[in-house]
């Protein structure tokens, strides 16, 4: 695999921004590595971080360039910092630049990677598990499927009690994240749901958590939200709590599910 760290200017957030890329290579002559590379269109992953990270968290915390390379995909991790993946009700359009200027950036400098929504996927983790499914389900016409994996899923009880008792921002910082309140905004995750489940572009979703989480029961209200509504979702859950050992085992379920390859 090749493994770009690249610096670029983004229009939508008015500043430079970075972001590591992971594309296919053969490989054939790597020790250890077992490089797939077709020839065809790439499909590509939008892989997304958690809150304290940014874009080179994945790469750090667990193997996904080998777990790329097995599966011939290009993956995509930029840096959005604490912007919870929205057009901030004060602060930069993330989602925006995520779901529209991102992919047009990518697909300009790697002519290779699929234009096509089918070969296009996002998962991430707790808040980048937010953002994934938020993706999917809010520019269907960009992503197929989406994965979150211990995803800090209830918008509204953020805004309204902060992640947990641990996490130290500054006053103020969610409502400037989504207002006042987000209940039935374009920030909430069940209302999106509720909008996208008669829709021709609804996606294939995949979840993943922890029995011992402390995200645990936002995780299983969710999943029975979409269970209700009809969606194509795999949901799995395992011993575990917030934490990369367990993100490390459970993304390869979550890329086999997007790629089509999951028994």
């Amino acid at each position: 695999m090749a493994l770009l760290h690249v610096d670029f200017f983004s229009r939508v957030l008015t500043l430079d921004v970075r972001m590591d890329v992971i594309l296919p290579e053969p490989d054939k002559g790597q020790i250890g590595m077992a490089g797939k590379d077709d020839g065809v269109p790439i499909r590509t992953l939008y892989l997304l971080h958690g809150m304290s990270d940014d874009h080179t968290i994945w790469q750090r915390r667990t193997s996904i360039e080998r777990y790329a390379a097995e599966r011939g995909i290009a993956v995509i991790m930029p840096t959005t910092e604490l912007g919870w993946y929205t057009d901030m009700h004060m602060g930069p359009k993330y989602f925006t630049f995520l779901t529209e200027e991102l992919p047009q950036i990518c697909r300009n400098m790697f002519p290779r990677l699929s234009k096509r929504r089918e070969d296009t996927f996002v998962c991430g983790l707790s808040m980048g598990g937010y953002g994934a499914i938020k993706c999917a389900l809010r520019a269907p016409e960009v992503f197929s499927k989406g994965a979150s994996l211990s995803g800090a899923l209830d918008a509204a009880a953020h805004a309204k009690r902060g992640l947990d008792a641990d996490v130290r921002v500054w006053k103020g910082y969610w409502t400037d994240v989504f207002g006042p309140d987000p209940t039935g905004s374009v920030d909430d995750l069940y209302a999106a749901a509720e909008e996208m489940k008669d829709s021709p572009l609804r996606p294939d979703l995949y979840m993943w958590c922890g029995t011992e989480d402390y995200l645990y029961k936002q995780n299983t209200a969710y999943r029975d939200h979409l269970r209700k509504l009809g969606y194509n979702l795999k949901y799995e859950e395992d011993h575990g709590i917030h934490a990369w050992q367990y993100w490390d085992k459970w993304v390869i379920n979550a890329m086999d599910f997007m790629l089509g390859e999951a028994e």
